[in-house]
């Protein structure tokens, strides 16, 4: 029961958190930034790769699920952990959440190692 409880909240999070997604300025930006990230990971992202994603982490400016996509890419080591898992379905289920935002999340979700070279494709055409 305390699980489902948890799970409804996140997505109610998400959803509010989500609403104001588009507002934010630097969204755009810090999603193309975690997204290059992402392309480039072999195995864990490396230390330079971490500060940008503790930056975007750590800007309250910035829409939750956006931090949290940057938290999940930083704990990356061969995969994403399974709480990050948790967070970038509950993104992905997210209606309010962008397709762009929702696709990266899959595909942070999905890494094994470093990403396909499908994932690598779709990140391109996503995030120019």
């Amino acid at each position: 029961m305390r699980i489902t409880l948890n799970k409804k909240l996140l997505v109610l999070a998400f959803a509010t958190l989500f609403s104001q997604f588009s507002l934010a300025q630097d969204a755009g930006a810090a999603l193309k930034q975690i997204a290059d990230i992402v392309a480039s990971i072999n195995h864990f992202p490396s230390d330079a790769d971490k500060a940008s994603l503790a930056a975007i982490a750590d800007n309250g400016g910035l829409p939750q699920g956006v931090r949290d996509m940057a938290n999940t890419v930083a704990g990356i080591s061969h995969a994403a952990s399974a709480e990050g898992k948790e967070l970038m379905a509950g993104i992905q289920a997210n209606d309010a959440a962008p397709d762009r935002a929702k696709s990266l999340a899959g595909i942070i979700a999905s890494i094994n190692h470093m990403p396909s070279d499908e994932a690598k494709a779709t990140l391109a055409e996503l995030f120019p």
